[in-house]
């Protein structure tokens, strides 16, 4: 018996989004205009790289950046749900899907200690580049037409899913932890026995009640969260059924 926990990580294990988190270490903390505005719809990663040039451009470290990315809060509970997690690895397997990206994500959970709590994180690979400047690339190419161009949930996971049965590794229920938009694809994946958490009141939850009230719901069961805690309590009653 094993269950696989599936988490975000912006405004899921972390209270913020790391993305616009790293605005902190730019000149005036915040970005020109020009910048902000180059934004399209889809295309966040694109957007990234150049806010990550302009940080290079200004002089900003790595050093720099890892102190402001470490000092992000956890969401309420998180610690508690984590720490849980790890002391019951025997019983959950855990990954991380995120549209952040490789640096920010091992920096904050090594900072914590918990990076040991997570088998795998599934996210946009980045490096700094011998002149010092963050880089960052798409995480694959993918043909959903609901996902941001550099990363559909629902691929990854259905991968992640097809690898483990190679090794022999099927799962009980999959938990699916999440609060953004991005979010909904791997969740319409889910089966019937599954559950999907989001967040209260962010968009994921938004977005499975409006499938709901258009009669074409989810099929796997919704369980709203507002603190890790709530997640926590679940599991403890799933692991002791």
């Amino acid at each position: 018996m094993k269950f696989l926990l599936v988490f975000d990580f912006d405004h899921t294990i972390i209270d913020e989004n790391s993305d616009t988190w790293i605005v902190k270490c730019a000149p005036e903390r915040k970005l020109p205009n020009g910048l902000r505005n180059s934004y399209q719809p889809g295309h966040w990663t694109e957007y990234m790289g150049r806010v990550f040039v302009y940080l290079g451009d200004n002089g900003v470290k790595e050093d720099e950046m890892k102190r402001t990315m470490t000092t992000i809060p956890f969401t309420a509970g998180m610690i508690d749900l984590l720490r849980f997690i790890g002391e019951n690895k025997q019983l959950f397997d855990c990954i991380i899907v995120s549209d952040s990206n490789t640096v920010f994500i091992d920096w904050i959970l090594k900072a914590a200690d918990f990076h040991k709590v997570f088998d795998e994180v599934f996210t946009n690979p980045a490096a700094f580049s011998s002149t010092g400047y963050l880089t960052i690339e798409h995480f694959h190419a993918h043909q959903c037409v609901k996902c941001p161009k550099n990363l559909c949930k629902r691929k990854v996971l259905k991968e992640f899913l097809d690898k483990q049965l190679e090794r022999g590794v099927s799962y009980t229920q999959i938990v699916y932890i999440g609060d953004g938009g991005n979010d909904l694809c791997p969740v319409m994946f889910l089966r019937k026995n599954d559950i999907a958490m989001p967040r209260q009141g962010y968009t994921l939850e938004k977005k499975i009640s409006q499938l709901a009230q258009s009669l074409s719901p989810v099929q796997c069961s919704v369980l709203v969260w507002s603190s890790a805690i709530d997640v926590m309590s679940y599991l403890k009653v799933l692991i002791k059924d």
